[in-house]
């Protein structure tokens, strides 16, 4: 262990997060490898260690031969000054090294606020900020990841954007990296032919020009970079790479157990849900294989708790097969399976009665809005009457607790469908009076509310946030007509969902916002310890924009939108007809009903039907 580092960690909160040792950490002879990868996650261990998809593409970087991937995190505020003192530049985990050097610097972005912390990593690190600045082919700085399909705010910042699912195009990136260092191409020369892989988006390729008024006038391609980057997927989840041999990591972590993605996409549609429209269509993996990947993965890692995760796990066809396949091996080694989140309209008592098995946390459903007529608007497709049967089965099968997630801010909505969310809560109440099967123990009851935040590539890309006034005023709403100790009641902070709307609906001019803020002292802005509004809004008066123009202005339909360079596979044209459904309250059939022509289906070979 470095002697600077030794002497630090006495003085800084959990530093088992900044010592690295773990099992199935992957050590490799420097002298064997010509490409070193620094895989960065902006937020600290606990929260980067519980995503499935960085382990899945550590391991898929490390099976390659001549590349060592190591992990980087984001330091917590005390290690961060401690280094900084010290003179200590941000380094990897497996080797203790500055990451300064390393051939290429990745990040996995899922999250907006995570973009600031992007600057702040680079500049620990020692390594320019801007692209500009890095003349050189190394160190290489790429971004991936679900914010990343629009990656106008941060386009300053980072050579090049991987889109979509990373397994097989990251290995391609590497792999022509590795073949431009040897050839001895210039950074310009690379970008160049990278731009011409499927899923590369090189921001530098592009030009953009604004109309007086702010607005988007045109986004030119050069160098021949496409006119559209679509994204790549993995297209038979039977082959893809998954973790078996999984990090187990040496202090706690927010999801400290074998995570087991039972497929991908998803069959809903709901008209808010970005990660629902990108990650289009669905290819679900093989029964067998799941139960093998849940079994060999407890066996190696020793962990006893299996989350079966997709964005819509209830949905897996499979799913009550699988458990009943694990059952045997779950009862020997006392293994719990559990569901993060379901669907209310498929929760059967089959289902309840294979989770019951294990021991019963509680159940969360997500009905997103308070009536039926909101819920049809986002094309939710549950009823209450169906969210109410499900607590009915949980409640007479022995659950005494039960979370419900709402959205406020939606699209149309009204006074009366805000209080609609304290009704459905409170039908929920007299639905555990009627069927609990141990009333002794009381129910909990958790309504939690977040601020809709319009995402690009949704059918309500166009539609604007509301203000953060009339948002404050319908959580006091809701507060006040949901007054009961029976049900708790938690809402999220609107400085950040106002700041992650205007991000995820930013263009390039917010570079210089971000830059800015940063300078301020913008870092870990996902923990309410470091974010500050204030210090946002100072940024864009510095910089001479407004915020209101990203986050609470609606778009026409024929606006360039600062991420129209990218496809997710789903055609714009059919996100606008979605948009229309949504404002005249009309649903779309689920994609196993029927096909609604998205275009996602061509992606693997399919047809799309209009």
């Amino acid at each position: 262990m470095d002697k600077k580092l030794e002497r630090i960690l006495p003085r800084v909160q959990k530093p088992a997060r900044y010592v690295g040792g773990e099992y199935n950490a992957i050590q490799k002879n420097k002298n064997e490898v010509d490409t070193r990868i620094a895989f960065c996650f902006p937020d600290t261990y606990e929260i980067g260690m519980s995503n499935l998809g960085m382990r899945i593409l550590y391991g898929v970087m490390n099976r390659m031969e001549g590349v060592w991937c190591e992990r980087v995190f984001a330091p917590w505020g005390d290690m961060e000054e401690e280094m900084r003192k010290a003179d200590m530049p941000l380094f990897a985990l497996e080797s203790g090294d500055p990451i300064t050097n390393f051939d290429i610097v990745a990040f996995s972005v899922g999250y907006e606020m995570a973009f600031s912390t992007i600057l702040n990593m680079l500049d620990l690190a020692g390594i320019p900020l801007h692209s500009a600045e890095r003349t050189d082919l190394t160190p290489l700085v790429i971004a991936g990841g679900t914010a990343m399909y629009n990656a106008a705010p941060v386009a300053d910042f980072v050579d090049i954007v991987s889109l979509g699912e990373g397994e097989d195009l990251t290995v391609e990136l590497v792999e022509l990296h590795r073949q431009a260092r040897r050839e001895g191409w210039s950074k310009q020369a690379f970008l160049e032919k990278a731009a011409r892989l499927p899923g590369v988006y090189v921001p530098s390729l592009y030009t953009v020009t604004y109309h007086e008024d702010g607005r988007v006038a045109s986004i030119t391609p050069t160098g021949g970079a496409p006119e559209k980057v679509t994204k790549r997927l993995v297209q038979d989840m039977d082959k893809s790479y998954f973790p078996v041999k999984t990090i187990v990591p040496s202090t706690e972590i927010v999801q400290d157990r074998v995570t087991l993605a039972l497929f991908r996409g998803c069959i809903r549609g709901c008209r808010f849900c970005q990660a629902g429209y990108v990650y289009r269509p669905v290819r679900n993996r093989a029964e067998d294989l799941c139960a093998r990947y849940a079994v060999e993965s407890c066996d190696d890692s020793g962990y006893q708790e299996v989350t079966l995760s997709s964005l819509s796990t209830s949905d897996y066809p499979p799913l009550t097969k699988l458990c009943d396949d694990l059952e045997p091996f779950c009862e020997k080694r006392h293994v719990n399976l559990s569901l993060p989140s379901l669907r209310a309209d498929n929760f059967s008592m089959d289902l309840m009665q294979r989770l019951a098995k294990g021991r019963k946390t509680g159940l969360t459903f997500a009905p997103e809005a308070g009536t039926q007529r909101l819920r049809d608007v986002i094309n939710k497709n549950v009823t209450e009457e169906e969210l109410l049967q499900s607590c009915r089965t949980a409640f007479a099968g022995g659950y005494s607790a039960v979370k419900l997630y709402f959205m406020l801010g939606l699209p149309t909505e009204t006074d009366d469908d805000v209080r609609g969310i304290g009704d459905v809560a409170a039908h929920v109440m007299h639905m555990w009076r009627e069927s609990a099967a141990n009333k002794n123990r009381g129910i909990r009851i958790t309504v939690s509310t977040s601020w809709f935040v319009p995402k690009p590539h949704t059918a309500f890309q166009w539609e604007p946030q509301i203000s953060r006034e009339e948002y404050e005023r319908r959580v006091k709403l809701l507060r006040e007509y949901m007054n009961t100790k029976t049900v708790t009641y938690n809402w999220h902070d609107s400085g950040t969902s106002f700041m992650e709307a205007v991000l995820a609906r930013g263009d390039r001019r917010l570079g210089k916002v971000l830059e800015t803020a940063w300078r301020k002292g913008a870092k870990l802005d996902p923990w309410e310890e470091y974010f500050s509004l204030d210090r946002y809004l100072e940024a864009f008066d510095e910089c001479g924009l407004d915020p209101h123009f990203y986050a609470n202005r609606t778009r026409e339909k024929d606006e360039l939108l600062p991420w129209s360079i990218i496809s997710s596979g789903v055609t714009e044209d059919y996100l606008w007809r979605e948009r229309e459904r949504a404002v005249a309250g009309v649903t779309t059939p689920d994609c196993r009903t029927q096909c609604n022509g998205c275009g996602a289906n061509h992606m693997v070979g399919g047809t799309c039907h209009v």
